[in-house]
């Protein structure tokens, strides 16, 4: 099955888009395509689920969650491709894969254009400076319409976007396209035919594709100065479809232009999708050298995507697999990885031996002997290796820019049904934080209560649900919680003294500690500026560790304190009593005072919610988004609906969307992703405050 192609043959894309736009079933139909020539897999039936979907939860819910690696060949070209969740709990599935891979496909819904949660990942991929292409989905469909979702994307993303193919056909009698490179069509009778019928563009098409020709032509010539000039004096005739071609790819590998495609994803209109890949996104060696860090010395270090270079390689997702455990997905930036090898984990210091080498198709595995730069793969048996982590050569150490995750804001308390369950769920949760950096899982001092946090009601949703199948966990669960903050408005300058003479040796540490705001997002920060050894340079990090530990259990109200400054100042010791402890106490003492003076305030995770309704229901979200202490942001007409933005507090969202189903007949969709903490209402946080206390 593998195959060695060169590394500029070789091509890491992403499938990202909004929840339901036809990603898998996109996805679904390249493999098909691929398959049908290399033998590498067929779509499989309606009853068994989506190739790439291999989850029981995915199969149900006909949503992915995983992000999904396969293989596949085309036109001598390898092409591993990604294929990602939609839905916004999801994200960092996103996220992490973005960071590993070269380009990306943006699959839109072509009833619906661009949706909330195609921006983000659109986004996530501007982050990431990923080259894309866009495949408008599903315009064979009643409502669908290739060239308004064409002006969604010029409206919301960017005005560099333009069609490379045009539809034949309307609707249902869509029939294939014209490639507006060659200008020729390529048709098929049934989405299901085995190839496309090459022929003449259709004279009703004829003006129409001259006319978005010309855009295209005139946009990719800004590539290239020599043939913008004979562009100038001599026209579009002047430029063959080869230097076309290099133009226009030229232009999308920038990062800032894209060419758009629409069709069937199920059919045969894919294989000019897997064309554009081959032909506009970048190789490798496209890329270009990653940059990263020697751990020792701190300089930074450039490795090329050459095998014969030393080995740098990243792990980007952990996923537990029912028959080998532990799969480890990496991306080989340069050398080559060897089953059986030593690597260095960077990140820990450790070394570690590397088991087995899989490539994976879906949810079937083909052992390798070795990856090389430029390739994604999965590895058994590493042990202390983490999503984020680099591995290199033992002798040439590089960590690479790590990823990083924001705090998830939803947190249940579960907790075994049975002591037998009691092991089973400590195994599970292990494992489900191993897989994804968004879940964790702490244990509270107070109550002894488990606490799961993640990005949402259905992550978590998803998560009880894999102990329940997967690991044989039964688990009561509580309602889910909202993480709250604590932060300070103003400035306090405190004394904290912990002294105590109780025969023997006393205990001795006073410190004075100014609190201060500090830059939303920067977290906490400790400055020392003791002069004259007023507090020994031994006592001062434990101060350090009394108020860092203090703020992480908060002091209002029990949540985290974020986003303070604390600079000690001054102080005293006793040269007998005074302790590493003493100050720690110290320290502590101080911080409770200080947030307390302060003016502290309650933050809470307020949610950018977007909701797709149709008219008649308008009013009725309107009023309840109020009634949740919601405030509407825009509001804009969508194809056959209206798109409602607004911002919510997370504290009043809690089974919004069976709320917004019932009140709409079935027929309204919203999505929620965190926007930003925010203050919370006087009234409401002292309400807030006062049942945490009384517990």
């Amino acid at each position: 099955m593998a195959k060695n192609v060169p590394l500029g043959q070789s091509r890491n894309i992403g499938i990202i888009a909004h929840i339901d736009a036809g990603k898998t079933t996109t996805t679904e139909g390249i493999l098909y395509r691929t398959g049908l020539t290399h033998k590498i897999g067929v779509v499989k039936g309606d009853g068994d689920g989506a190739t790439t979907d291999w989850m029981e939860q995915e199969k149900e819910r006909g949503i992915t969650i995983t992000s999904a690696a396969v293989t596949c060949f085309w036109r001598d070209h390898k092409i591993n491709i990604i294929d990602t969740p939609g839905h916004i709990d999801f994200t960092v599935e996103v996220e992490r894969s973005l960071r590993v891979l070269d380009g990306a496909v943006t699959v839109f819904d072509g009833k619906m254009g661009v949706e909330a949660q195609t921006e983000t990942v659109w986004r996530q991929a501007n982050k990431y400076g990923v080259p894309r292409i866009c495949f408008v989905n599903k315009i064979n469909q009643t409502g669908g319409d290739f060239y308004k979702s064409l002006d969604t994307i010029h409206n919301r993303l960017s005005k560099n976007a333009l069609a490379i193919h045009l539809p034949i056909g309307f609707e249902k009698d869509i029939n294939g396209v014209v490639d507006l490179v060659d200008m020729k069509s390529y048709t098929y009778d049934d989405y299901a035919d085995h190839e496309l019928k090459v022929g003449e563009i259709p004279a009703n098409m004829l003006e129409k594709a001259k006319e978005y020709r010309g855009r295209l032509v005139e946009a990719a010539v800004e590539a290239d100065d020599e043939l913008f000039e004979r562009f100038l004096e001599e026209g579009e005739e002047s430029i063959t479809v080869d230097e076309l071609k290099a133009a226009l790819r030229k232009r999308v590998l920038s990062g800032d232009f894209y060419l758009v495609t629409g069709g069937d994803g199920r059919g045969v209109i894919v294989e000019k999708v897997l064309d554009l890949m081959v032909d506009y996104l970048p190789s490798p060696i496209d890329v270009g050298a990653v940059h990263g860090m020697n751990p020792k010395t701190g300089e930074e270090i450039a490795r090329q995507p050459d095998e014969k270079e030393p080995l740098a390689a990243l792990a980007f997702k952990i996923a537990t697999d029912p028959f080998v455990g532990k799969l480890i997905f990496v991306r080989v930036y340069s050398g080559t990885l060897k089953a059986g090898s030593y690597i260095l984990n960077t990140t820990t210091g450790d070394k570690e031996r590397v088991g087995r080498l899989v490539r994976m198709h879906a949810d079937k595995r083909e052992d390798i002997t070795e990856i090389s730069a430029g390739d994604i793969a999965a590895v058994v048996g590493l042990k202390n290796t983490t999503t984020g982590t680099t591995l290199s050569d033992v002798a040439h150490p590089i960590t690479l820019e790590s990823i990083e995750f924001s705090d998830p804001p939803v947190s249940i308390a579960v907790e075994p049904k049975t002591k037998a369950d009691q092991e089973k769920m400590g195994i599970a949760l292990q494992r489900l934080t191993e897989e994804d950096p968004t879940f964790r899982v702490h244990t509270d001092e107070e109550t002894g209560q488990t606490i799961m946090r993640g990005m949402g009601e259905l992550h978590l949703e998803i998560y009880i649900d894999r102990m329940k199948r997967e690991f044989k966990v039964e688990a009561n669960v509580g309602e889910p919680q909202v993480a709250f903050r604590e932060t300070i408005r103003g400035i306090a300058q405190v004394q904290g003294k912990h002294a105590k003479q109780s025969g023997g040796r006393g205990q001795y540490g006073d410190v004075w500690i100014k609190f201060e705001p500090n830059e939303t997002g920067k977290g906490f920060e400790f400055v020392d500026e003791i002069k004259g050894g007023v507090v020994p340079q031994e006592y001062r990090k434990p101060v350090e560790q009394g108020v860092t530990e203090t703020l992480a259990g908060g002091v209002i109200a029990g949540y985290p304190v974020v986003d303070v400054k604390a600079t000690l100042y001054d102080g005293s010791y006793h040269d007998v009593d005074s302790s590493e402890l003493a100050f720690k106490l110290a320290g502590a003492l101080a911080t409770r005072k200080g947030i307390k003076e302060a003016k502290p305030a309650l933050l809470e995770p307020v949610m950018k919610v977007e909701i797709t309704t149709p008219e008649e229901f308008m009013g009725d979200v309107i009023g309840d988004l109020n009634s949740r202490r919601g405030r509407v942001d825009a509001m804009e007409d969508v194809p056959g609906a209206k798109l409602i933005r607004g911002f919510v507090p997370l504290a009043n969202m809690f089974g919004y969307t069976n709320d917004l189903r019932s009140m709409s007949q079935g027929r309204a969709a919203s999505t929620m992703e965190l926007a930003q903490y925010e203050e919370v209402p006087p009234n409401v946080a002292a309400e807030i405050i006062e049942k945490r206390n009384a517990k």
